[in-house]
C-alpha cells in the first residue's frame, strides 16, 4: 500500500495520546496530524519523545468548529476519531455532551466528505449496547446479537447515535470520487497509567485513610488496558485501507477488549493498588434496588427543578445500573476480521499500571510530609 497520513482527533485524550504514539511505527506513514482542544506543555513534552520519520503536525482546534475540522481533514487519508466526553455521573451539561459526541462527529464525517478522506474510525463505547437493567445478566454478548441501549441519558444516547451515523455513513460519495468506508471500535473501561478517572479513585481513596469506594459490588465486566486499544485503532486503519479486507469491515462495528479478568471497577482499582496499601471499603451499603429508585428519585428533582435551576443529579438509574451490572462481551469478531490480538497481556498491563498507582501513592506521601514540616 502507498504511503499514507492520518489525523487524530482528541489526541490530547487518553486514548488519543496511545494512538498518536503507536502510528509512529507504522510504515509509509507519512504524516500524523494530531488535533487538540487545548495543547500544553505537557502535550509538547509526550511529542518530544516520539521518535517517527513521519511528520508531526498539532493542531488545536473544536470539534465543533466546522471550518478547522475541514483544514484538519485536507490531504489526509485516515481519521481516526477518539475525541469525545465522557461522563456518566452528570457533571457535564446535558448538551455539551451531545454536541461533541454526537454534533461533533456529524460535522468530521462532513469534513472527510468535502475533503475526499476515504477511510474514518470511530472509537465508540459498550455503552451504546448496554446495560439496560442491572437484573439482566448478559456474558459474552457479540456483535450478531445487536444489543442497544435504551437509556437517554446524554452519554450512552450520544455514543449510540454518533456510531448510527459513522457506520450509516459508509459508502457516501467524496467529493473528488470513491466513497467513504467506516467501521466502530466499541471500548469498555480504558485503564492504564495516566487514566484520569483512575487517578481520581486512587487519591479519594489516599484521602479516605487508603479505602477505595467501594460502589460497584455487584458487577462484572469486560476493561481493556489503553495500549491494547490503541493497537485495535491501527489495525483497523490498516484493514480499510487495504482492498484485500475492506470491504469484509467497512460498516461493522467490534467490540474491543483484551485478558483482563472480568470484575468490577473498584476491583481493578483494587487489583492496581493492594500492594500500595489499599483496600476496597468492607462497610454497608444501601440494597441496589434502593439505589435505584434513590437515582430516580434525584433525576425527578432535576426535572422539577429544571425551570429555574439546573439540578445535575450524581446519582441516577444509569450510573447505578452500568456500575452494578454483570455485562460482558467477546472480541472473537475482532480478531477473525481485524487479526486482532492484544499485544500487552494482563499480567504485564497489571504490572504497569500498578506501577504508576504506587508513584501516586509516593507523591501523597510526599505532600503529606511537606505539609507537616
Amino acid at each position: 500500500m502507498p504511503g499514507w497520513s492520518c489525523l487524530v482527533t482528541g489526541a490530547g485524550g487518553f486514548l488519543g495520546q496511545r494512538v498518536v504514539r503507536m502510528l509512529t511505527q507504522e510504515e509509509d506513514l507519512q504524516e500524523i496530524r494530531a488535533l487538540y482542544r487545548s495543547f500544553t506543555p505537557k502535550h509538547r513534552e509526550e511529542l518530544s519523545k516520539l521518535k517517527t520519520k513521519a511528520k508531526v503536525t498539532v493542531l488545536k482546534g473544536d470539534i465543533l468548529d466546522a471550518q478547522c475540522l475541514r483544514r484538519a481533514c485536507q490531504g489526509m487519508s485516515v481519521v481516526i476519531h477518539t475525541a469525545a466526553a465522557v461522563d456518566i455521573s452528570g457533571v457535564i451539561p446535558r448538551q455539551t455532551i451531545i454536541d461533541i459526541n454526537l454534533k461533533g462527529t456529524q460535522l468530521l464525517l462532513d469534513a472527510c466528505v468535502e475533503e475526499s478522506v476515504p477511510v474514518f474510525i470511530y472509537s465508540s463505547s459498550v455503552s451504546v449496547a448496554g446495560p439496560n437493567s442491572y437484573k439482566e445478566i448478559v456474558r459474552n454478548a457479540c456483535e450478531e446479537e445487536n444489543l442497544e441501549s435504551k437509556w437517554s441519558d446524554p452519554y450512552p444516547y450520544s455514543k449510540k447515535m454518533a456510531e448510527k451515523a459513522v457506520l450509516a455513513a459508509n459508502g457516501r460519495t467524496l467529493k473528488a470520487g470513491g466513497t467513504l468506508q467506516t467501521c466502530a471500535l466499541r471500548l469498555p473501561f480504558i485503564y492504564g497509567e495516566g487514566s484520569q478517572l483512575l487517578l481520581g479513585t486512587v487519591n479519594r481513596a489516599l484521602k479516605n485513610n487508603g479505602v477505595i469506594g467501594n460502589f460497584s459490588k455487584f458487577s462484572v465486566a469486560n476493561s481493556v488496558y489503553v495500549t491494547n486499544g490503541a493497537w485495535a485503532h491501527i489495525l483497523a486503519a490498516r484493514s480499510l485501507r487495504d482492498p484485500k479486507t475492506s470491504s469484509n469491515i467497512q460498516g461493522q462495528f467490534y467490540y474491543i477488549s483484551d485478558d483482563t479478568p472480568h470484575q468490577s471497577f473498584c476491583d481493578l482499582v483494587s487489583n492496581m493498588s493492594k500492594e500500595w496499601g489499599l483496600c476496597l471499603d468492607s462497610g454497608w451499603s444501601l440494597p441496589l434496588s434502593l439505589l435505584y429508585w434513590l437515582g430516580f428519585l434525584l433525576e425527578v428533582v432535576s426535572f422539577l427543578l429544571r425551570p429555574i435551576y439546573n439540578y445535575q443529579p450524581r446519582l441516577s438509574r444509569f450510573m447505578v445500573t452500568v456500575l452494578n451490572s454483570v455485562f460482558t462481551f467477546s472480541y472473537k469478531k475482532a480478531q477473525r476480521d481485524l487479526g486482532y490480538e492484544p499485544p500487552v497481556s494482563w499480567e504485564e498491563a497489571r504490572e504497569k499500571t500498578s506501577e504508576w498507582v504506587g508513584s501516586l501513592v509516593e507523591q501523597h506521601k510526599g505532600t503529606l510530609n511537606t505539609k507537616t514540616q
